[in-house]
């Protein structure tokens, strides 16, 4: 089962969005309060869940964007997605069990247009009572399991689940529970676990998961089945269960305390889903999108507690305290080099202070030839807006636009030839003030377009556009470069949208997100529906969901797209294009992006730093690929020496060419996800600022546009004048 929380100090905005199938916006999901069940006993549902998932259905049909019918075919793959939750890694069912299950598959959309939710109760208390025997017997058995495991022995445990058939047995069960157990005493072992303590740990992770199955209560089950019905539709459909606990009403209060993090689960592990801008977690710098905790310690000294297969919110519970305090906590990095490495992240709790998400200036000197170009920047972090302010007619309230607009003017009085706006892993926010900020950089005219369920366009807001434009009025029209990454979403990718559709700057970077949706959330009688009503599209047409903004010139990606972006979620709705809204172009950018692009591709092939990351990119690929892994110890040992061996090489490589001492073994403090660039940056505070290479880049692709635009204008005048001096020769 997959569900997300926040551990941020403050909201999303209402167009954040966050990698998985069930997408939290401006709500966390939370388990109901646990009630302790006795062993075996038979959930049961309740008459207001009954109620609920007619209304969820009636809709889902009536006002989700698709407009798809909850019919046979829906009910045959809603049956597969929720037995997919259950048990995705083939664990615990048998094949015998999924053919009994085959009589519900053409039946759950009649039995819930009815409120009868048997089938799914049934099915999970089916898998209730498989997962508590698995976990007894594996509890009564580990020593002597963890005791008899031959690692001489040549074989390997399989990675891609996803192409594994249901067991026939229950002795073919018991094989891949004892290749899994063995992967995990070797893990450890490679860990530098204690050979004493290996034992006790895992028999404390499985004691820990089992006393966890049995406080299963109905409103887990509900939430669970309800869910598998609503990501039929699209990931960002999704039920919310009852605010019932305190945690959600911490959330609610936007005061949480804690890393500034949105956590989600996946099979057995939490799952970091994104970081909050300007967070704890996100100003530490180490912990990254797709890291994987497993254990959790209080502390500069307290105890790592294992955390693999416990519920999202007790480990949410267990990462939160109290600001100023310290927590620890053990990863797989998304990045690893090998599928045994961790690392322990040191972050300090505190409260995500809006200020600090606001926007921030800088200035980059880049070098042209013997000169050099100041380049401003402007960090978007979010697209925000102090809403509560501006309606008590506070003149001073904040937004992105106002901040932005204050940046610009400042930049421009300290003689910048031009901007570069950083969106990098700026999730979205604010509809009116990516419309807003739209308008510092062109004269007039409209940003988006918003196709409802009903196939309706609006192209006009109030307050935002008169007549499907916005009124004339001042602009920032210098050069202009925006530089996005995978984490770019929403309100990002609008932005970035129109400045590319106006040509009015050159888009750099990864390809965005891709979330081009708008949901809206909808009371039932138990818990919310978040349903996906409308799309966004560009004013060119095409849509920016699942597709995104592909960057004019594209950078390294350092994010998995297959984990991590729209295209990466189940039954993402699709792209696709509507009508084209006029608009003028303010360049000619076809003439000007093949020279920028080929001066790029010689500039970044010849600099150290960025084939380094494109080395390491290269290297997370090919651990994300493995389909298996080796459980023979010798075999594992020297698969993860040859990765190390790697890493070393890559850092070496980068060394040599910069002149630097090279390394003779890799040290954690010299593994960096983007090197430093020795380019001399000033801060509003004249303080030497340390910014990546894909910054610095950005950087230069602003400089060459400005370059190239000043030698085709000095051909031009040259032109201009021989031609006159030729007329007057003639006279």
């Amino acid at each position: 089962m997959k569900q997300f929380l926040s551990l941020a100090g403050r909201h999303f905005l209402t167009l954040s969005t966050i990698k998985g199938r069930f997408v939290a916006c401006l709500l966390a999901l939370y388990f109901t309060a646990a009630v302790t069940l006795p062993a075996q006993a038979a959930i049961q549902y309740t008459q207001e869940q009954r109620e609920t998932i007619i209304e969820l259905i009636e809709h889902l049909e009536k006002r989700h964007y698709s407009g798809k019918p909850y019919n046979d075919a829906m009910s045959s793959q809603h049956l597969d997605v929720y037995i997919d939750r259950l048990d995705p890694g083939k664990m615990f069912f048998t094949a015998a069990d999924i053919e009994d299950f085959e009589k519900y598959r053409r039946v759950m959309d009649d039995d819930l247009a009815k409120g009868r939710l048997d089938a799914g109760f049934n099915i999970f208390n089916r898998f209730q009572a498989r997962l508590e025997a698995r976990l007894d017997k594996v509890l009564a058995t580990l020593p002597a399991t963890v005791e008899s495991l031959d690692f001489n022995r040549e074989e390997v445990i399989l990675l891609d689940v996803a192409t594994r058939e249901w067991a026939q047995s229950q002795k073919e069960l018991d094989e891949r529970w004892r290749k899994q157990i063995k992967n995990q005493v070797l893990s450890l072992k490679l860990t530098d676990k204690a050979a004493e303590e290996i034992a006790p740990t895992l028999e404390k992770r499985y004691t820990n998961q089992l006393n966890r199955v049995k406080q299963y209560n109905s409103q887990d089950v509900f939430q669970t089945y309800a869910n598998s019905l609503a990501e039929l539709y699209d990931p960002h459909s999704n039920y919310l269960s009852p605010r019932r606990s305190e945690n959600f009403n911490i959330n609610m209060r936007l005061s949480l305390e804690g890393i500034g993090a949105v956590l989600q689960t996946e099979d057995e592990y939490t799952k970091v889903a994104r970081l909050v801008p300007a967070g704890p977690a996100d100003k530490q710098g180490e912990l990254r999108p797709s890291d994987r905790i497993i254990a959790v310690g209080q502390g500069e000294e307290g105890e790592l507690e294992d955390v693999i297969g416990w519920r999202l919110d007790e480990v949410v519970e267990l990462i939160r305290g109290p600001k100023d305090s310290i927590v620890r906590l053990k990863v797989i990095p998304a990045k690893a080099k090998f599928p045994d490495e961790r690392k322990v992240v040191r972050i300090v709790r505190n409260k995500v202070k809006l200020e600090e998400q606001s926007a921030q200036k800088k200035i980059l000197e880049i070098p042209a030839g013997e000169d050099t170009i100041r380049v401003g920047v402007i960090d978007i972090p979010a697209f925000y807006i102090d809403f509560e302010a501006m309606r008590r007619g506070d003149e001073s309230y904040k937004s992105t636009t106002r901040d932005v607009k204050k940046l610009l003017e400042e930049l421009q009085d300290e003689g910048v030839a031009g901007i570069v706006i950083d969106l990098r892993n700026n999730g979205g926010g604010s509809l009116q003030e990516a419309n807003e900020l739209t308008g510092l950089f062109i004269e007039y005219g409209p940003t988006v377009q918003i196709r409802h369920a009903s196939r309706k366009i609006w192209r006009d807001g109030k307050n935002v556009w008169r007549d499907g434009k916005r009124l004339k009025g001042d602009y920032y029209d210098g050069p202009l470069v925006v530089l996005l990454n995978r984490l770019s979403a929403s309100a990002s990718e609008i932005f970035a949208g129109a400045i590319q559709d106006y040509q009015r700057g050159i888009i750099v970077g990864d390809r965005s997100f891709g979330k081009g949706t708008v949901q809206t959330l909808i009371p039932l009688t138990e818990g919310q529906l978040k349903v996906t009503e409308s799309k966004f599209y560009r004013i060119s047409g095409d849509s920016t969901q699942h597709r995104g903004v592909v960057p004019d010139i594209e950078f390294p990606s350092l994010f998995n797209t297959e984990e991590v972006g729209e295209s990466a979620l189940d039954r993402a709705l699709n792209w696709d294009k509507i009508t084209p809204v006029r608009h003028r172009n303010y360049n000619d950018l076809t003439t000007v992006l093949p020279v920028i692009r080929e001066q790029f591709e010689q500039r970044s092939g010849l600099n150290p730093d960025f084939v380094y990351l494109e080395d390491q990119v290269a290297l997370a690929r090919e651990t994300r690929e493995l389909k298996e892994l080796p459980l023979n110890e010798t075999a594992r040992k020297a698969f993860r020496d040859g990765r190390e061996e790697k890493a070393l090489q890559i850092e070496n490589k980068r060394r040599k060419a910069k002149g630097e001492t090279l390394l003779s073994v890799l040290e954690d403090e010299e593994e960096e996800e983007t090197s430093l660039d020795d380019a001399h940056l000033e801060s509003d505070e004249d303080e030497p600022v340390e910014d990546d290479v894909l910054l610095m880049e950005a950087g230069h692709v602003l400089v060459d546009t400005i370059l190239l635009k000043r030698q085709r204008y000095a051909i031009h005048n040259r032109d201009a004048g021989l031609a006159e001096h030729s007329e007057e020769a003639v006279e």
